[in-house]
């Protein structure tokens, strides 16, 4: 898990990783890292960031996004349609802590307790 950093008024794309906590495999039960935030000064809805190479490996310049709400969508990026199947049910099981993180009514701590894996 990453230690979340302050956002800054005006984030740049790579930095965004700063604000999120990676979740990987043995927390998950997916095959690639994901990537979860709270909404900061986002100006888009809640989403998770997917890391496409398999495993524990965190490459920024190699992922995926879904979007959480109304239903898991691959917003951008391309994702084979295995992993995307995957993602959606891992977020569909976990979208309460997923918004709950989002909005800010969970920590981080409340957030993963409350994590199931697919």
């Amino acid at each position: 898990m990453n230690v979340q950093q302050p956002i800054s008024s005006a984030p740049v794309e790579g930095e965004d990783c700063f604000d999120m906590s990676n979740l990987r495999s043995k927390h998950t039960g997916l095959p690639m890292t994901i990537w979860v935030s709270y909404r900061g000064h986002a100006r888009h809805d809640a989403r998770v960031k997917v890391c496409r190479i398999p495993g524990d490996r965190i490459d920024i310049n190699d992922m995926a996004v879904v979007g959480i709400r109304p239903t898991p969508t691959l917003i951008e990026g391309p994702l084979d349609s295995a992993s995307l199947k995957l993602v959606q049910q891992w977020i569909q099981l976990n979208e309460a802590a997923l918004i709950g993180y989002w909005d800010g009514e969970l920590d981080t701590v409340e957030m993963l307790q409350s994590l199931k894996r697919l």
